[in-house]
């Protein structure tokens, strides 16, 4: 990785705008601080698009939308998005409504059977605002082993689910999408962006495993200091600071070499 002050002009330039993570990214420990926040209204005013891509619930994803400098939230890594216009807030969700509940009763048996043999894990708090998954706490209020995490995601496949891990929970799911999937899906939708192209004209920031297919995805792809996590393809730059005060960083760095 390279630090972000090596991040070339040309390449900010290029850019149509930037997809952020939240937790330990733009978020300290889920606090929003002042500088982190008003990064985004800079980046805003330099020409960016701006766009959450998290494992957050969707929940979460509507209030973004509805309330931060953002065209858009994608959600539940991926797989449910918001968008508002002339103030009227608009769910995307990949699945029609008959599949998605089918998929919603096949994780509750999942999640039942889970319950069952690993008494130990504690849901997330933010389950209830979920349509997509259902996360469980592993390192946010409840410390898990990785042990325990690796068998937790295990007996999920064995059920046919898939897993995402992030730095705070571990996700099941039955919807294929990943957070560059779904983002790219999004974008592609509101401005007619082809695929690959957006994949040069639109940078990441984020930092951990679960952020791994979009530090694949995209090639101007930025971690904050508090990286973690072995993801197949890892992030091209690295800032100085961790979490909040790294995506300022990297933030300001965008926006001295857009000059605008």
């Amino acid at each position: 990785m390279r630090p972000i002050s090596e991040l070339p002009r040309a390449e900010a330039e290029g850019l149509d705008g930037l997809l952020f993570d939240l937790d330990d990214t733009v978020l300290d420990r889920g606090q929003l601080s002042e500088a982190a926040y008003a990064a985004l209204f800079r980046l805003r005013e330099c020409g960016l698009r701006l766009i959450a891509v998290t494992g957050r619930p969707a929940a979460w994803g509507e209030v973004l939308a509805r309330q931060w400098p953002i065209d858009a939230a994608v959600t539940e890594n991926g797989a449910v998005a918001f968008t508002r216009s002339d103030g009227v807030m608009t769910r995307h969700d990949a699945a029609p409504e008959g599949e998605r509940q089918r998929r919603r009763a096949l994780l509750a048996q999942v999640v039942a059977s889970i319950a069952e043999d690993h008494p130990e894990v504690h849901a997330a708090d933010d389950v209830g605002g979920r349509i997509s998954d259902f996360a469980f706490d592993i390192a946010e209020h409840h410390r898990v082993a990785p042990e325990v995490v690796r068998a937790v995601s295990a007996l999920a496949h064995e059920h046919g689910a898939r897993t995402h891990s992030s730095s705070v929970h571990l996700h099941i799911t039955f919807d294929a999408d990943d957070k560059a999937t779904g983002v790219v899906r999004l974008i592609n939708m509101l401005w007619g962006t082809d695929p690959t192209l957006a994949r040069f004209r639109h940078a990441f920031i984020g930092d951990s495993e679960n952020d791994g297919s979009c530090f694949a995805a995209f090639r101007t792809s930025i971690a904050v200091q508090n990286f973690s996590g072995r993801p197949t393809v890892g992030p091209r730059y690295l800032t100085r600071a961790a979490r909040g005060q790294g995506f300022a960083e990297a933030a300001a760095r965008l926006v001295a070499l857009r000059g605008k």
